[in-house]
C-alpha cells in the first residue's frame, strides 16, 4: 500500500500575509479538505479542516506528509 494513498493531491505553500509560515494544503480535484501549517510567529504547528467530516487516516497521511516536506525548526 502506497504510504500516501488517501492523498489525491497537496501543494507546499508558504503565507507571508496574515501569517507567517509554510505548510501543506491537501486537495480533493479543486477542494481543499485540509491544512497543515507550521506558524512561525507563533511557534505553533496547526492542522485547519476545510470539511466537516474527513477520514481520520488521510488526516494521519497528511500529517505524516507535512513531517516528510516541512522542516520542523520555526524559522526567526
Amino acid at each position: 500500500m502506497d504510504k500516501y494513498s488517501k492523498i489525491e493531491k497537496y501543494v507546499v505553500a508558504s503565507d507571508v500575509c496574515s501569517r507567517d509560515g509554510i505548510g501543506i494544503e491537501v486537495y480533493s480535484g479543486n477542494n481543499m479538505l485540509l491544512e497543515v501549517f507550521r506558524d512561525d510567529t507563533k511557534k505553533t504547528r496547526e492542522v485547519t479542516l476545510y470539511k466537516k467530516e474527513l477520514d481520520l487516516e488521510l488526516v494521519e497521511q497528511a500529517v505524516a506528509l507535512f513531517k516528510k516536506e516541512i522542516p520542523w525548526e520555526f524559522q526567526e
